[in-house]
């Protein structure tokens, strides 16, 4: 913590009463010149001018070769910089010099260290990642869950689970279906479920075959986050900002995701037992169950036709993110890469899922601020506290009043 702060320019040093203690080093006796040389002042003596002469002396172990005897004014450092300068320009480096414990070689005089203000302590160590923050946890509940006949209006995500390979590398299928008719959009071979890989596939798929309504997945990784505002993560802010609904199923219930999980049992009998050797030949598997799935397997669910007669592409083609505005706010912020947005000289603290996405602030309250995203109210900030309390979750069951009979 010392040298990130020292390097910033934020540690002063005050000298102490009390004084330290010289106890020496280890010495060594090498046998190779210049591996060690010695110096030291020889005792100051009067010139006939009545001025004091300092001569500082460096020779080299070894050898006792006489590197230098200068006659200096006094036993300061700047001076002694200038002589040793010389020395190494002349001769080269040595691999190490002995001297005694006085000025300049060393220094009799603890330091104290004082540090700056806290808030400030915080935000440099923050700036390096060397804040461990509490994290903020979501506790998944799972979202509202649509049906529909049209396919498009909502598919459906999820990773078949991990299996190792001839290679003995573990394989993580990703795969996209369309809720309505069963029809296989993507079985991808990847090596992790981080995120960074996710957002290639889909983004190719919705290339391919268009931006559907809504998305159903679980709450696992890359899909939802539990540190983040309403479990959101960097893909489903992704899929929000373009235009796509989030669904989610409860935890522990995947039946609510059945038809897509019952593709994953054909899968795992026709494309993964046994593996293939590696990464290239099991995405060929991949690639000709997709084939078969869509065009040549007929779904008893769909009256025996096949997905690939009922399925057509989406009406809305993907074209990259719209920019965001907030008319009714006070302003707009872009959230930075550490997942800040700052209010005067306050900095809240929203989620790295969030970073490079702007937000609107507006004050709702004297010093209470309303931070939403797109049209999703994400929390109240308190300028005076520093707290940020997080608002209903949009994206949760909704309770409808009751009729009176």
């Amino acid at each position: 913590m010392h040298a990130v702060l020292d390097r910033h320019g934020l540690v002063t040093r005050g000298r102490q009463r009390n004084h330290f203690k010289a106890e020496g080093t280890g010495l060594s006796r090498p046998d190779h010149p210049n591996d060690l040389w010695c110096v030291d002042y020889k005792g100051e003596f009067m010139l006939a001018d009545r001025r004091y002469c300092y001569p500082l002396t460096i020779t080299d172990f070894a050898s006792r070769y006489l590197l230098c005897c200068e006659a200096l004014e006094t036993t300061k450092e700047s001076f002694a910089f200038t002589v040793f300068e010389r020395a190494f320009k002349d001769f080269g480096l040595p691999r190490a010099i002995r001297s005694d414990n006085g000025v300049p070689f060393a220094s009799n005089s603890a330091f104290e260290i004082r540090l700056p203000a806290i808030s400030t302590v915080h935000a440099v160590l923050h700036r390096h990642d060397l804040v461990n923050r509490p994290r903020r946890r979501h506790k998944a509940q799972g979202t509202p869950l649509s049906t529909t006949r049209t396919p498009n209006d909502l598919w459906c995500a999820d990773y078949k689970g991990e299996f190792m390979l001839a290679d003995r590398r573990y394989c993580y299928p990703l795969t996209i279906t369309d809720f309505a008719s069963r029809y296989l959009l993507s079985c991808e071979a990847l090596l992790t479920t981080k995120e960074i890989y996710a957002f290639g596939v889909f983004e190719r798929v919705f290339k391919e075959f268009g931006l559907p309504k809504a998305i159903r997945t679980d709450n696992g990784v890359p899909f939802a986050s539990r540190s983040a505002f309403f479990g959101l993560s960097k893909l489903s802010v992704w899929w929000l900002r373009l235009g796509i609904q989030i669904e989610r199923i409860k935890p522990g219930h995947p039946t609510q995701n059945g038809r897509h999980e019952r593709m994953h049992l054909t899968l795992k009998k026709e494309a993964t037992k046994p593996p293939a050797k590696n990464f290239l030949q099991q995405q060929a598997k991949f690639d000709r169950f997709i084939k078969v799935f869509n065009q040549d397997r007929p779904h008893q669910a769909l009256a025996m036709k096949y997905p690939g007669e009922l399925y057509t592409c989406s009406p809305r083609p993907y074209t990259g993110l719209s920019d965001v505005e907030y008319p009714f706010h006070d302003r707009t912020i872009t959230v930075t890469e550490c997942g800040r947005i700052c209010i005067g000289r306050r900095k809240i603290n929203l989620s790295q899922v969030f970073a490079g996405q702007d937000v609107g602030v507006k004050e709702v309250e004297e010093k209470i601020w309303l931070v939403t995203f797109m049209h999703y109210d994400l929390g109240f900030f308190d300028q005076e506290l520093g707290t940020v309390t997080s608002a209903e979750n949009p994206f949760g069951a909704k309770v409808l009043p009751m009729c009176s009979v």
